[in-house]
């Protein structure tokens, strides 16, 4: 269970490059105490898991990605709103317990992500592997579980650079999809660290439009 005051860290999960104001976060965090939420915000920020900068007058609050303490709250409260959505969780542990690798980062994308899923509809999987890793033979290993699934599970295997590299491209792809829609059930932490390097090489909102 996260913290009370890790729900203000909500609006930088889905959009950790995007940088907020205090009435922004306020609103979005359905919070109505000013004061709680200018004290959470200051205390996040004394802790390194946020940053401040200045508009003109106006100050905004960014996630911190480059502390490792920011990445490590940020997953925290990543898998914690991934776990407590509906989801076909079972079938979903089944599929991420075959995955034959240490290192990996398994995400629920698509309609089940957004909240708009069907009756029949697939549930969208992307695991990201390390790059030392082949994706088409994990593809391999996974997909008869993925298919015999109900909901069928529709699987997508990348390695972690071909991931960046999709943000980084000034091109709409599947990548900026994932990155726009997620819950990520394993391996938050690390997603982030991608997310961070990406950032650190320019990754902005433009790039996802």
């Amino acid at each position: 269970m996260i913290k009370k005051e890790h729900q203000l860290l909500v609006p930088f999960i889905g959009s950790p490059w995007k940088s907020f104001t205090f009435k922004e976060i306020k609103e979005l965090c359905k919070k109505s105490s000013k004061s709680y939420v200018f004290a959470v915000l200051k205390k996040l920020v004394k802790e390194e898991i946020l940053r401040e900068e200045k508009a003109g007058n106006v100050i905004l609050y960014i996630s911190n990605l480059c502390s490792l303490k920011a990445q490590a709250y940020s997953a925290l409260v990543a898998e914690h709103l991934a776990w407590n959505r509906a989801l076909p969780y079972q079938n979903l542990q089944k599929a991420a317990e075959k995955v034959p690798t240490p290192f990996y980062i398994f995400i629920v994308t698509g309609s089940y992500a957004k909240n708009a899923q069907k009756k029949g509809s697939d549930i969208d999987v992307v695991v990201i592997i390390d790059d030392a890793e082949e994706a088409k033979s994990i593809y391999a290993q996974l997909r008869f579980t993925c298919e015999l699934s109900v909901p069928e599970i529709h699987l997508y295997v990348f390695r972690k650079s071909e991931f960046l590299e999709m943000l980084l491209s000034k091109q709409a792809n599947y990548g900026k999809e994932i990155a726009k829609n997620n819950l990520i059930l394993h391996g938050a932490e690390a997603y982030y660290q991608i997310i961070n390097e990406a950032l650190e090489r320019g990754f902005n909102d433009k790039n996802l439009s």
